[in-house]
């Protein structure tokens, strides 16, 4: 089974790719030769996923998914949310984005925060939806090198460590990617026959 995954991000790429059966070979968008950028200019988070498949249906007409991901903070009324890539500015720094978070929360006892991802699938002419949710709290400070995005603020409920502090294979299990991931892999296998 060949797929697309509607991204040139290689930690997801990596991340997804860990978690799928050996049976299905991940292609991203430059293995399709797209180089353009993808729209995503949704209100929502799974909208926006909905519009990159959809693009990718249009322009190529392959299966494909996408994932799109939003951290939502409580006390910041869910932002940054859909907008979390570009939290500081258009120039979607990782830095920036965890910085403005952490001065906005400066002052507020309430850290607690979730993330989500919401994967779409376009297969068989048909879009299926699948939804992961990790809760857990902003921390005060960075702590951990590893991950990408805002993993060294976000402390997942239950455990001492950031996501950026994790092991992959564990952040994998909790994580909001992993569980959408997840989700899609029970509904892959539950196909009896793929062509490409």
């Amino acid at each position: 089974m060949k797929l697309v995954f509607a991204t040139n991000n290689s930690n997801k790429i990596k991340e997804v790719q860990a978690l799928i059966p050996d049976s299905i070979t991940l292609l991203s968008l430059a293995d399709i030769n797209c180089h353009e950028d993808i729209p995503e200019t949704a209100p929502t988070i799974e909208g926006n996923a909905i519009q990159k498949v959809t693009y990718i249906k249009e322009h190529y007409n392959l299966p494909c998914f996408a994932d799109d991901t939003g951290l939502e903070i409580q006390s910041l009324d869910g932002a940054p949310g859909v907008y979390s890539a570009r939290y500081a500015g258009p120039e979607r720094s990782a830095e920036a984005n965890m910085q403005k978070v952490l001065k906005n929360l400066a002052h507020t006892t309430d850290r607690s925060a979730q993330f989500k991802t919401v994967i779409a699938l376009y297969l068989d002419s048909t879009t299926t939806c699948f939804t992961g949710i990790c809760k857990g709290t902003i921390t005060s400070e960075k702590r951990g090198s590893g991950g990408f995005g805002y993993d060294p603020i976000f402390l997942p409920t239950g455990y001492s460590e950031t996501f950026a502090q994790m092991d992959l294979k564990i952040k994998n299990e909790i994580g909001h990617r992993g569980k959408a991931v997840q989700e899609l892999v029970v509904f892959l296998n539950q196909l009896t026959s793929f062509v490409l």
